[in-house]
């Protein structure tokens, strides 16, 4: 049994029990209390109750075992109240008490030198993030394997956990520091007329793992990966529905099912009577009756019953916990009534951005008030349509989306996630070839104000219709970076985007705005110290863009930089800028000024522009941990002093 002496605020009453927290995620290390109190400060024991204790450094004790913003209870609340979540450390260490025969972990608790805030990841946090998604079962083999994988066939392709963690430098070398994988509970088997539930949305039981992805310790092990790199998981969820293969398939309703198989239910009365979605104008049959059909039909969850909200609320609190997950995308979400989704969120802990697959701002706002946010359909509509019919594609019709949901979704588009590919909806590139209108249809989640997601193998050129085509694996593609124009078009937003976020404070808190164009075809958004600009006539256009001097963007001879190329423009003594494209590329310019220093991506010198590479942001993990460890290091040697008959281990 090991031995943890916590040095505790004066004063501080002790509670019978404390749970351990992670910065990320509540963790199930349980801390038996009893006290021996000496000279102040009140030294406090506590056994550690934990099946893989490890020997650690003095600095890693707070990683490893996420030493925690205390949990109290309700008799003894701390006076700075529970909801703060503060935890107050300025050291840990380890030493050897060899009088005693066992390891003793001394932590130092203090207000006054040093203060972590340890929460769940917030949309704050992910706000300043960018997220590649991946399908889980396309992506990559633990083993390394490359398996022919035939889209149409909808069978699983073998892809796993492991072999995620595999490709991270891939990820990671992109500028990407979260990823979305696929949904992880056990789903059905034996649809031969569907396909496999490869996807992941076939849940069948979600108290289990689904076996072709891994085990619990794969699943833990590529969450503790991702946070070694200070990149963020998040996880996609289901609540509408699990799934059954009927036992009377017959086609005539109600039909019935082996409902033993649907844990933790395990009834029909867990689940609205059958009916198949008929009228989406009539919310009530969009959340009470079914989707799927008679063959592969989705069980819809009554979430009106309180017993099934209650297990729901659970599982998602523990499923986050169990796996440190640190947010969740909710699937169709519309589906469900709106007011279950507020708790939901706050049970899960961690920010939440939720499926509602319509392009109407005014349906999806009032889901903006229940979750973090929703992944922005009506954006994505409006760019879709403007790039995949060329010059005749409204671009102006994206500013208006953006504007109505700026001022309609919950925290405007701040936390909103930015995509234009997904698994459910085909790439640009099954329809358009021009390789400038697909550079510019790329920048977009990268430049407005939601949260950037690149679905994978958009970097590869990837060039899959409708489900099931769009669903490819990538092992196929190699993996390679090299003459992978997309990529390293995707790398460069990505580091534009952390350049913009580091020289301007209020970047993630200004909203974008258009500068309004004189052809349909033209898009000017600016987001400080960010212009971008768009345009949908492919590499043989000659669009131009205006930027009046009354728009108020730069003062006169103000030097530009384009992001994209480092090439430099300058505006005019009034500081207007007037440009025309090359070849039909976007644009992203940026202020000299804000490129100084070292780490960013293009600095101007007396020879003109040249690039550097971008460091990601470091993550409030890595902050914390840096500021363990000086803080460790330097009181090592009073600490040694202040507890007699011990030694550096």
């Amino acid at each position: 049994m090991f031995l943890a002496e916590l040095f505790l605020l004066p004063g501080l009453h002790p509670p019978t029990k404390l749970r351990v927290w992670s910065p990320q995620r509540e963790k199930k290390l349980m801390v038996s209390y009893y006290a021996q109190y000496s000279t102040t400060p009140i030294r406090q024991a506590f056994k550690l109750q934990a099946s893989s204790f490890k020997l650690l450094k003095p600095f890693q004790f707070y990683e490893e075992f996420h030493i925690p913003a205390w949990t109290f209870n309700d008799e003894h609340p701390p006076d700075y109240g529970f909801q703060s979540k503060m935890l107050y450390l300025y050291s840990v260490c380890m030493m050897k008490k060899y009088h005693m025969g066992a390891f003793a972990f001394t932590a130092a608790l203090s207000t006054s030198l040093f203060t972590i805030t340890a929460f769940a990841a917030s949309a704050d946090d992910w706000s300043k993030r960018s997220i590649y998604q991946l399908v889980t079962d396309r992506f990559a083999l633990g083993n390394g394997s490359t398996p022919s994988c035939s889209t149409n066939e909808k069978k699983y392709c073998g892809g796993n956990w492991q072999g995620i963690v595999s490709q991270l430098d891939y990820i990671q070398e992109m500028g990407f520091d979260a990823i979305w994988i696929s949904p992880i509970v056990e789903n059905v088997e034996g649809t031969p007329s569907s396909g496999d539930a490869y996807h992941g949305y076939w849940a069948q039981d979600i108290t289990s793992l689904n076996a072709h992805f891994g085990n619990p310790d794969d699943l833990k092990n590529l969450s503790s990966a991702l946070h070694e790199r200070g990149m963020y998981l998040m996880v996609d969820v289901v609540v509408n529905h699990l799934v059954a293969i009927p036992t009377n398939p017959s086609g005539v309703w109600p039909e019935t099912f082996n409902y033993s198989l649907l844990q933790p239910f395990g009834g029909s009365d867990s689940f609205h009577p059958q009916c198949f979605i008929s009228d989406y104008s009539n919310q009530t049959n969009v959340e009470q009756c079914w989707l799927g059909d008679a063959t592969i039909p989705l069980l819809d969850i009554d979430t009106e019953n309180s017993t099934v909200v209650d297990i729901m609320y659970n599982w998602i609190k523990n499923i986050v916990s169990d796996y440190d997950i640190d947010g969740l995308r909710v699937d169709t979400v519309k589906h469900v009534r709106q007011d279950f989704w507020p708790n939901f969120a706050l049970n899960a802990g961690v920010y939440t951005v939720g499926e509602v697959f319509i392009g109407n701002v005014s349906y999806v706002a009032p889901y903006t008030r229940g979750l973090d946010s929703v992944l922005d359909y009506p954006t994505y509509f409006a760019v879709y349509n403007a790039f995949n019919n060329g010059t005749s594609g409204n671009m102006s019709a994206i500013a208006d989306v953006v504007t109505q949901a700026q001022y309609e979704y919950n925290h405007g588009t701040f936390y909103v996630g930015s995509f234009v590919e997904n698994q459910d909806n085909p790439r640009l590139q099954s329809t358009v070839s021009d390789q400038s209108i697909v550079k510019n249809f790329i920048t977009w989640p990268f430049i407005n104000d939601g949260i950037p997601i690149l679905y994978y193998g958009q970097e590869q050129g990837y060039q899959g219709g409708n489900d099931p085509a769009n669903r490819e694996a990538l092992w196929l593609s190699g993996f390679s970076i090299d003459n992978k124009p997309l990529l390293t078009h995707v790398k460069s937003l990505n580091s534009a985007r952390k350049q913009a976020i580091s020289y301007n404070s209020s970047f993630l808190t200004t909203k974008a705005s258009f500068i309004p164009q004189s052809s349909v075809s033209t898009l000017a958004i600016s987001k400080p110290p960010m212009l971008t600009l768009l345009s949908n006539g492919g590499n043989s256009s000659n669009a131009t863009w205006n930027i009046p001097s009354s728009a108020g963007l730069y003062g006169g001879n103000k030097t530009l930089v384009d992001v994209l190329t480092c090439d430099t423009v300058t505006t005019g003594s009034d500081g207007s800028l007037n440009l025309t494209a090359s070849n039909g590329l976007p644009k992203v310019l940026m202020p000299s000024e804000a490129f100084n220093g070292s780490g960013s991506l293009c600095t101007i010198g007396a020879e003109g522009p040249s690039s550097l590479p971008v460091k990601s942001n470091g993550s409030f993990r890595t902050v914390v941990h840096v500021g363990v460890e000086i803080l460790a290091a330097a009181m090592w040697a009073s600490l040694i002093a202040f507890v007699p008959g011990t030694m550096l281990l």
